[in-house]
């Protein structure tokens, strides 16, 4: 069972790897075609390969799958490693703008589609949190 009393498997509902990288790519894509993104697409470097990577790895950790970051990056810490960037309200909105749009266009059905847009949201409000605080 997960957090939200169901069944369903996180990584089997996003469609496993396959399915994680194209959410990935969907949300990079409106990072890059959104104007409410540019604020946190000037945070990313030009090539978004890695950082593509990085995320999909990450998601699937996240969502109950292997823990492919840890393999291949080691540990994580979200806070610490966006401490570089000036994350306020306006830039985890953004953030999240361009991944509930990523989600809402890929075939999960909608409760999994509520669940990602609320486990995402944790992240990126402690990213947030921490960074406002200095902490």
């Amino acid at each position: 069972m997960n957090e939200d009393g169901n069944d369903m498997n996180p990584y089997r509902a996003s469609g496993e790897l396959a399915g994680i990288t194209s959410l990935v790519d969907a949300f990079y894509a409106n990072m890059d075609r959104f104007p409410e993104a540019r604020v946190i697409r000037k945070m990313h470097p030009e090539d978004l390969t890695e950082s593509r990577k990085k995320l999909t790895y990450f998601l699937c950790g996240v969502l109950g799958g292997p823990r492919l970051f840890i393999e291949h990056y080691g540990e994580i810490n979200l806070p610490d490693f966006h401490s570089q960037f000036p994350i306020g309200y306006d830039e985890r909105d953004a953030w999240m703008y361009c991944m509930q749009h990523a989600i809402a266009v890929q075939p999960y059905e909608a409760s999994f589609k509520e669940y990602l847009v609320a486990r995402l949201h944790i992240p990126a409000e402690r990213i947030r949190l921490v960074n406002e605080m200095g902490i």
